[in-house]
């Protein structure tokens, strides 16, 4: 009885210490990007606002609400993670634990790209009519998103996205540096991607620089048409699938620019 209570104690402080860091992750990414970029540098930036209208003030807030309710979930799926390395199943401790520079870079990188692996077809899939009512409706909800979108997701979908971490955590020994930087690399990738303002350089052909990289406009589709461009960091999966918009790249030139000369009124 004694080891039940000491371990339900232990867990409690593990969903405290997560829920934590989630949120402090969250609310440094989140509202500094809106502060930032919607509002100190808005005026600077205006060409490169992807859409006209700005979203009610109402939408930041319940998107803020629903990322709570988002991350308590977070924190409540990375408990199976606590139990199964208390439980001894997850393998190569010492890598994870005392890993070197070169295994911490090589995890970081395979953790980005199995997760935009990952979220690419969790994503696409929550997109297919019966499921998306449950898991992905409250997202596409926010149709002009914001830096607060990032994490507003129904009960359901949280969960799936949660369910990486556990999973890739059976499958590879990540070491904990690595993953906390992909951590760091997610949100803010999630947050810049919703962020409303095309943020990526352009070539002199208008289109992006960094062409496997998604860019603002890339997502910023999604939310208005969301049929195309499922993917999260890199534009592979969906240029394999056939699933970007046929307007990405004129979309994107029509954002990342050059900046028009303002017309001469008339006297």
């Amino acid at each position: 009885m004694d080891t039940g209570g000491n371990l339900l104690l232990d867990l409690g402080r593990h969903w405290l210490m997560g829920f934590g860091n989630d949120m402090v992750r969250y609310i440094i990414a989140a509202p500094l990007t809106w502060l930032v970029l919607c509002v100190i540098c808005a005026p600077l930036l205006r060409h490169r606002k992807i859409r006209p209208d700005s979203p009610p003030a109402m939408q930041l807030v319940v998107e803020f609400l629903c990322s709570v309710r988002s991350v308590a979930v977070f924190s409540t799926v990375s408990l199976l993670s606590i139990v199964l390395w208390k439980a001894g199943l997850l393998w190569g401790g010492d890598w994870r634990e005392n890993a070197g520079p070169v295994w911490i870079v090589v995890s970081f990188a395979i953790t980005v790209v199995a997760h935009d692996a990952y979220f690419y077809w969790a994503h696409r899939i929550m997109h297919r009519p019966k499921l998306f009512r449950t898991f992905h409706r409250r997202h596409h909800r926010s149709h002009n998103p914001t830096p607060f979108t990032a994490y507003s997701f129904d009960l359901a979908e949280a969960a799936v996205m949660a369910s990486f971490t556990v999973i890739w955590e059976l499958i590879v020994p990540v070491s904990w540096v690595g993953f906390t930087a992909f951590l760091i690399h997610q949100i803010a990738r999630n947050v810049i991607g919703h962020s409303g303002y095309e943020l990526f350089p352009a070539g002199k052909d208008g289109r992006p620089m960094f062409d496997w990289m998604t860019t603002v406009t890339h997502h910023d589709l999604h939310h208005s048409q969301a049929g195309y461009n499922y993917g999260l960091y890199f534009t592979w999966w969906d240029r394999w699938m056939g699933t970007e918009h046929p307007q990405y790249y004129a979309r994107f030139a029509a954002a990342a620019g050059p900046r028009q000369p303002a017309l001469a009124t008339a006297e």
